[in-house]
């Protein structure tokens, strides 16, 4: 069966953003390439020499968050999706949420729901959204 594993684009932030998700959620970052840094020179755009080509963190041995840069000038917002994560206690999903949203922006407070003990939509200060839940099935 395959996975399915989500790869995100940034605007020149991705090297932050990677670092943060990395500090955030724990996991091994695997793999971290520039474009200048790619076999193939002609993968290089002009301008786009220091931006992130490739990078990967591992998260829970299995899971990868994968992202690059946009080339210079090609970049769209992020929209229509969101990442989602969910952790086994609503004390975690907290944290995690806290973190998250710092410096960002919370789309839906963290609380309880008819699913969860604790769930929360926030887009993080490098503009990716997030759903965060946790804890028991609510009763």
């Amino acid at each position: 069966m395959p996975s399915l594993d989500s790869y995100i684009f940034f605007d020149g932030q991705c090297a932050q953003a990677m670092r943060f998700y990395e500090q955030v959620l724990g996991g091994r970052m695997e793999t971290f390439m520039t474009y200048a840094q790619s076999p193939d020179p002609a993968a290089c755009p002009p301008g786009s020499a220091d931006r992130i080509m490739h990078a990967c963190l591992v998260l829970d041995g299995e899971r990868r968050l994968m992202a690059s840069d946009s080339p210079a000038g090609q970049h769209k917002p992020m929209g229509g999706f969101s990442l989602a994560l969910k952790y086994p206690t609503a004390q975690e999903a907290r944290r995690i949420f806290d973190a998250l949203s710092a410096g960002g922006s919370v789309i839906m407070p963290m609380g309880k729901t008819f699913w969860t003990e604790a769930f929360g939509m926030c887009a993080d200060r490098f503009g990716t959204p997030w759903m965060v839940g946790g804890g028991e099935q609510a009763q």
